[in-house]
């Protein structure tokens, strides 16, 4: 275990040291993002970030821990995130549709799912004791899984340092959930995710707000199919905790794609269509500096962390429990900075409806601004008092 935590930080130096030269590459291909109404850089800034990334992991995986990888699976595995990098390289300089990159991630499914077998192949119903075999099923469920993973980090990544440090904290905590509840054997499941996070610390110096460099398109599709595939290790045998604690894990990235969906289908807009309406654009309206909104995102990645290991640790209803909690919590949330659109606020509004019933009812239950006076009726009840 020593030898392991020193390549950990033997892959952080590589990485930082390796992101100048991809920096430098990024210019002479053109991969280089220019300012424009959707972007918050000023400047041009070079991307290809996830090239850097998705070298310096496989120097760990076939030269520093090679022992750890059993060989098929990792060549496998390099083949599928090969063709994801070679999408984000192309998309990162010649801009791709959204289809097109789609296609990418799709082929790259393809391949973890026929020729490294990863996928999900069983279900066990909670509660039920029962067992269903997914059959035919296991296939587009894998690929959706995958693709829906891979593009809700691709979404997030907006502001600089945000999809890097969300990604890491998600992908350390996938590391201790394998580690320590998982058991199966298979120690290079939680050792993969240690090391793609450790990638990602070598490269936030470079990301972190003023950026330097960007993950762009190739270091954003890359981790979030990586996270993907390491999940699926995880949930080849699914359970109710098993899926709900990766999808807890990845809350940020899964409620930012979730809501945006719904928030363009209100709007008659495409789901595909881009706007400035994703959780730090909403921060950011609210006041918050960049590097602030960034780090506020990070603490709601640490929560939902922090909740996915709950979920494994708490008994039956004490799981249910956490589940409405944390449904309730994150619809406020939501609706509070306006996610959904200013007008689209029905948890709220009935808070809203309940106090003002309340108040009908009873008048001296009123509301009224920190600041301003007593209405008149609450000073005269106090006076007879």
């Amino acid at each position: 275990m020593f030898k392991i935590i020193v390549e950990l930080f033997f892959l952080v130096i590589i990485q930082a040291s390796i992101t100048p030269f991809i920096r430098r590459l990024a210019f002479v291909l053109g991969a280089v993002d220019i300012p424009n109404k959707r972007r918050v850089n000023k400047k041009p800034m070079p991307t290809l970030g996830g090239l850097g990334i998705f070298v310096t992991f496989n120097i760990g995986v076939f030269i520093l821990l090679r022992e750890q990888f059993p060989t098929h699976e990792a060549f496998s595995v390099l083949l599928g995130s090969s063709v994801i990098v070679l999408t984000g390289i192309i998309d990162d300089i010649m801009e791709l549709k959204p289809r097109q990159k789609m296609f990418g991630i799709f082929i790259g499914s393809l391949v973890i799912y026929f020729l490294a077998g990863i996928k999900m192949s069983v279900l066990n119903l909670p509660f039920l004791n029962k067992q269903i075999n997914l059959g035919w099923w296991s296939l587009p469920i894998t690929i959706f899984w995958i693709l829906a993973l891979t593009n809700a980090v691709d979404l997030i990544d907006g502001l600089d340092g945000l999809a890097d440090g969300v990604s890491m904290i998600s992908l350390t905590t996938m590391g201790i959930v394998g580690y320590f509840f998982l058991h199966t054997g298979q120690l290079y499941i939680p050792i993969s995710c240690f090391m793609l996070a450790a990638c990602l610390l070598g490269f936030l110096p470079y990301n972190f707000h003023p950026a330097k460099m960007f993950l762009g398109d190739t270091g954003a599709l890359y981790i979030g199919f990586m996270i993907a595939v390491f999940s699926l290790k995880g949930l080849k045998n699914v359970t109710f905790i098993s899926m709900l604690v990766p999808v807890t894990i990845l809350g940020v990235p899964i409620t930012d794609t979730i809501y945006a969906m719904i928030r363009r289908k209100l709007n008659n807009q495409p789901v595909s269509q881009a706007d400035k309406h994703h959780l730090h654009h909403q921060l950011m309206k609210m006041g918050l500096t960049h590097r602030q909104a960034v780090l506020a995102i990070y603490g709601i990645s640490l929560i939902f962390s922090f909740i996915s290991l709950l979920f494994l640790l708490s008994p039956v209803w004490g799981l249910w429990l956490l589940i409405a909690g944390l449904a309730v919590a994150l619809e406020l949330f939501v609706e509070s900075i306006g996610l959904l659109g200013e007008k689209y606020k029905p948890l709220l509004s009935l808070i809203q409806k309940i106090i003002n019933s309340r108040s009908k009812k009873d008048p001296t239950v009123e509301v009224w601004h920190l600041g301003q006076e007593k209405p008149e009726q609450l000073k005269s009840k106090h006076k007879k008092d």
